[in-house]
């Protein structure tokens, strides 16, 4: 029990710079939308999972991207950069979807890689670049309240509220 409560990420914690890779050599920066809350989302593109959260965030952002809110995704398989055209096609992510490796994105979560990625990954950060909330798949938080969860949380980051931090899901499996 002490190995996993260990092993649970940090938040609040400093968000550090994290780039995602877009198709055709592009990329984009957190530190570009720095003053906003900032929903990151990782993904598998063939997860049913994260595409219902990539469809709740859709909406989320087109309602409250004018107030400040702004969602990255990046899809975290093996070959995603082949996967994205084909998600963005179907799902039409009001958002940039794009791509990084595991190992970086493994270190950003502070997730140590003996356990199992969860998918979807949800990490919020305030308009201070602060990491408030930081949500595992296995997360009662992506349950059947998701979307209310999620607005919820949005809101009070908008309004400049912190809530209490959430610490990512400790229920990990060894792989």
């Amino acid at each position: 029990m002490l190995a996993m409560a260990a092993s649970a990420a940090q938040v609040p914690r400093r968000s550090p710079e994290f780039a995602i890779a877009l198709n055709g050599g592009k990329q984009v920066l957190l530190s570009q939308h720095k003053g906003k809350v900032i929903a990151l989302i990782f993904i598998l593109t063939h997860c049913p999972h994260c595409q219902v959260t990539v469809q709740a965030l859709t909406k989320l952002q087109n309602e409250f991207g004018p107030r400040g809110f702004q969602v990255l995704g990046s899809a975290i398989e093996d070959m995603a950069s082949l996967a994205i055209p084909d998600f963005i096609r179907r799902f039409q992510p009001s958002f940039p979807v794009g791509f990084n490796a595991r190992d970086p994105v493994l270190n950003y979560l502070q997730h140590p890689s003996m356990f199992k990625l969860m998918m979807p990954q949800l990490v919020l950060i305030d308009r201070e670049f602060t990491i408030r909330a930081q949500h595992a798949g296995d997360d009662p938080f992506f349950g059947p309240e998701q979307d209310k969860n999620l607005r919820a949380k949005i809101e009070s980051l908008l309004a400049g509220g912190n809530g209490p931090a959430k610490k990512q899901s400790t229920t990990r499996r060894k792989k």
